[in-house]
């Protein structure tokens, strides 16, 4: 299935009206608002706290004195960048007690429709990166994806994070030291994921074990995260037979009242499971474009709410 997010209708014409500063304070804030969600979301990797940190920004926005802010975008840029770093503290420090696996909440992310929206839609917000992420502190984190995702200048990350410019510097090449060794090991074109993730689709619902089987590599890592409420694995599973089986056994189980859809989750093509119409999973892949090497299932209710509304199952 090919995920088509509904856009929110334009509203009616009314009369000219000469706009008042409170109506340019909207329309800088709504132009620059996909920029600040997309700096939320891949500091928290929640959709929920990305959200609330662009409504502190608004309010921070709605109560400053406009007229001594000469860049709205760097201001706007660097106060979600330090609410998010105060947020990211406080979700460590959660996540440590977290029930299980923790993973990112799936993003239903539109199709990108410009270079730059390519540009910062591809795998630097895939649930693998993010997860990659995690291993930064929340200033490390925060200078790099504004460094090497955003393109920011170092002026900039150093105003928005509150360091100097040869402090920031260090932070992101000390974290691209970091990731490096740590990257997916294959690049596979958008276009062969989803043909292997179209057959893996078919093997599943037909409850195939040979062609599930087939198509997960010997050493293939499954993880999950139920956050305590679904049953989930407290530990990595390792071994392609051991996955065949574990989704054999799903498709023995529900039979017809299992069902397999594609939708486009974090910039990448993913597989969501329903059972009995109710969205029970969402899956995101890696492959080395023949065999599938490592599986996300995000299970946790929570974590689901918006998908589930997204594709009216709940």
């Amino acid at each position: 299935m090919i995920l088509t997010m509904k856009r929110t209708p334009s509203s009616l014409d009314t009369p000219h009206q000469e706009p008042t500063p409170m109506d340019d304070a909207t329309h800088i804030f709504d132009k620059l608002r996909p920029r600040l969600q997309g700096i939320a979301y891949r500091m928290l990797a929640s959709v929920a706290e990305a959200e609330d940190v662009v409504q502190d920004a608004w309010l921070r926005w709605h109560g400053a004195e406009r007229a001594a802010i000469d860049n709205p975008e760097a201001w706007l840029v660097s106060v979600t960048t330090r609410l998010s770093i105060d947020r990211l503290r406080a979700a460590k420090v959660q996540r440590e007690h977290y029930a299980g696996i923790w993973l990112p909440e799936p993003h239903i992310i539109e199709s990108p429709v410009t270079p730059e929206e390519i540009k910062e839609r591809a795998d630097d917000v895939s649930v693998a990166f993010l997860m990659l992420l995690e291993r930064l502190t929340p200033e490390a984190r925060a200078a790099f994806l504004l460094r090497e995702v955003f393109d920011a200048d170092y002026d900039e990350v150093a105003n928005a994070i509150g360091k100097s410019e040869a402090a920031c510097r260090q932070l992101v090449s000390r974290a691209k030291t970091q990731l490096r060794d740590e990257r997916p090991r294959f690049a596979v074109s958008r276009e062969s994921h989803l043909r292997l993730l179209q057959v893996f689709a078919q093997a599943l619902e037909r409850g195939d074990f040979a062609a599930i089987n087939g198509m997960l590599a010997e050493d293939a890592v499954l993880v999950g995260d139920g956050g305590g409420r679904v049953p989930s694995f407290p530990k990595p599973m390792v071994g392609g037979r051991r996955i065949a089986q574990l989704f054999y056994a799903a498709s023995r189980r529900f039979g017809n009242d299992l069902r397999i859809e594609l939708a486009v989750l974090n910039g990448q093509w993913a597989l969501l499971r329903f059972i009995e119409g109710t969205l029970e999973s969402a899956q995101s892949y890696e492959t080395d474009g023949e065999r599938i090497v490592r599986i996300q299932i995000q299970r946790n209710p929570a974590k689901l709410v918006r998908l589930a509304a997204a594709f009216g199952a709940c």
